[in-house]
């Protein structure tokens, strides 16, 4: 019968344990990529984003994440009125200011 079934043979030595700290290379150097590839680019933004919204004066024109563009007429702390048009003002958040245009790109303001 033990044709059918072969013998279990005994296993040799086990491979060698490596280094535990080449185990930990791999990991650390992932966190390191994702680190330059995705959170500094991220956290750069950021700081321009921030850096644009507290250097808003009134007269700047604006774009804003909606895709509206005018010229701010008033500025408060949180909030910035904007002219889109002739006697059309909105109130948008200071956050929501995606770009600040060129002077003069909106004339027929």
């Amino acid at each position: 019968m033990s044709f059918f079934i072969p013998d279990a043979l005994a296993q040799a030595e086990g491979a060698p344990a490596g280094d535990p700290l080449l185990g930990l290379l791999f990991p650390i150097g992932l966190i390191v990529i994702l680190y330059f590839l995705m959170i500094r680019p991220q956290i750069k933004r950021q700081k321009e984003h921030k850096r644009l919204v507290e250097g808003l004066s009134k007269g700047d024109e604006v774009v804003t994440m909606g895709g509206m563009a005018g010229r701010i007429t008033e500025l408060g702390d949180n909030f910035a009125q904007v002219e889109v048009a002739d006697n059309v003002v909105i109130k948008v958040r200071r956050q929501a200011v995606e770009g600040v245009l060129p002077k003069g790109s909106l004339k027929d303001l």
